[in-house]
């Protein structure tokens, strides 16, 4: 039966092509007036505790519809290329992939970046940032009616925002090994990869790791047009998800590696390409010309491609503790230059 949502339509016809391979759950559901929307997490490969997983988000902020289209394309691709691709199945002995393309399809329905309550679902976990953060982007508890809404303090966390954090606790946290990709657009002219902290300026414990990954991927696409860099460079924020879920495997997991990234496609080139974007508030957030849509589909099929290849094979280019005190060394000069250089010591 048609959800009067494109995208969760779009999401159910995939599933029931890939129905044979896929892992389907419901992982929550919300209520836009009378419609009941369904947030659904797929899962295929290994479902061993022991093998590496990657997960793909999307779909956190309703107005950034592209993001949610992005991971639904990747699923789609996948599903396709089980019918007769051999090499993938053998991949898929090896790594778990989760997929969440639709977290806050009440929205999309809705066309607002918060989720029917009002709530950023970006902003709603239990992190408060340790310096000061821009005024109302940052996140706020003013009131719904302002964009960037936390939630009122001393909540539980919304539906949408649990769910996401079960799935991760769930199929990424427990093994020895994850990446997150969670997809979103806003930003600037240029696509860009963000990793934790958005609460601090101060760098993650896997910082290392990170610039490894970071390394093979330009060694794998030497003209790729990605920033990466930490949130914290741009600007920092209360209740960000992944500083919450980062935080946790530290503290649940510390032998673990978890390395939750976020893809912020630059759309502010969309609209400088039809600055008559600018007058539809989903133009500001996703390409509105069919062409440009495609071509950004095309674009970032590679990255989450050699994000599941990067994670099956994690254990040829995670660095050992020699190597990783100097990746330790480069990523702060890359990344935090205005940081000291403290004796750098391994757990």
């Amino acid at each position: 039966m048609p959800s009067d949502l494109p995208e969760l339509d779009a999401l159910l016809r995939i599933i029931e092509l890939g129905r044979p391979y896929l892992d389907t759950e419901v992982a929550c559901t919300t209520q836009v007036g009378r419609h009941q929307l369904e947030v659904l997490t797929i899962a295929l490969g290994n479902p061993s505790p022991n093998v590496p997983a990657i997960g793909f988000f999307g779909g956190v902020h309703g107005l950034e519809r592209i993001g949610a289209e992005v991971v639904m394309t990747h699923l789609a691709s996948l599903v396709q290329r089980l019918r007769w691709d051999s090499l993938l199945h053998h991949q898929l002995e090896s790594v778990r992939m989760v997929f969440m393309p639709l977290v806050n399809p009440g929205g999309l329905w809705q066309g607002t970046r918060a989720n029917p309550n009002g709530i950023d679902l970006m902003r709603n976990a239990p992190v408060n940032a340790t310096e000061p953060v821009p005024f109302l982007i940052g996140g706020q508890r003013l009131s719904a009616a302002l964009p960037w809404y936390r939630g009122a303090a001393n909540t539980p966390m919304e539906a949408e925002s649990h769910a996401l954090c079960n799935v991760v606790q769930k199929e990424l946290l427990p093994r020895p090994f994850s990446i997150a990709v969670d997809c979103h657009s806003g930003f600037g002219t240029q696509d860009r990869i963000w990793f934790p902290f958005a609460h601090t300026r101060k760098p993650i414990h896997h910082l290392p790791e990170v610039h490894a990954l970071h390394r093979i991927f330009d060694q794998a696409h030497a003209h790729h047009r990605y920033i990466f860099e930490p949130q914290s460079v741009q600007y920092l924020t209360h209740g960000d998800l992944w500083d919450h879920l980062y935080l946790q495997s530290r503290q649940t997991q510390p032998d673990h590696v978890f390395l939750p990234l976020t893809l912020e496609m630059g759309s502010w080139m969309w609209v400088k390409k039809n600055p008559r974007q600018l007058f539809s508030r989903h133009g500001i957030f996703n390409p509105l010309i069919e062409h440009r849509q495609q071509r950004v589909l095309r674009r970032h099929m590679a990255l989450l491609d050699f994000m599941g290849r990067a994670s099956c094979s994690h254990d040829r280019w995670l660095p050992d503790p020699d190597a990783r005190a100097l990746h330790h060394r480069q990523a702060l000069a890359r990344w935090y230059p205005d940081q000291p250089r403290p004796r750098f010591t391994h757990e």
